[in-house]
């Protein structure tokens, strides 16, 4: 699956300066990480966010948002921002912003571990 080079870009710009952010293939596009945690990606021309749990409700509200069923199945807490949601750069770091700030509080404890 191809993603919005361009869309990723734009996204690299919003996190340009930030610290500790990593790139990742993932998803057929892009994710982007703090501290080895996905905040937002790119696929197809779709801005992933992660917008946490309490968050979701919220950021479903917003126009152009649907939610993230990469998988066929919902997943709380990760929203889709389509295309018309995400034309302007100042959107793309609100969104940044919003996601950042949430993965930010997650404690090193929270990681989810691999099944054995």
């Amino acid at each position: 699956m191809a993603y919005d080079t361009k869309l990723a870009d734009r996204v690299r710009r919003a996190v340009a300066g930030k610290r500790r952010i990593t790139e990742k293939k993932m998803f057929g596009g892009v994710a982007f990480l703090l501290d080895g945690r996905m905040f937002c990606g790119v696929a197809s021309d779709d801005l992933m966010v992660r917008v946490g749990p309490e968050g979701h409700e919220e950021a479903m509200r917003k126009p152009h948002v649907r939610p993230m069923d990469f998988t066929g199945k919902p997943m709380k807490g990760y929203v889709f921002v389509g295309p018309d949601g995400c034309r302007t750069q100042r959107q793309i770091v609100v969104w940044v912003d919003r996601s950042t700030s949430f993965v930010a509080t997650l404690s090193s404890h929270t990681r989810r571990r691999s099944p054995r």
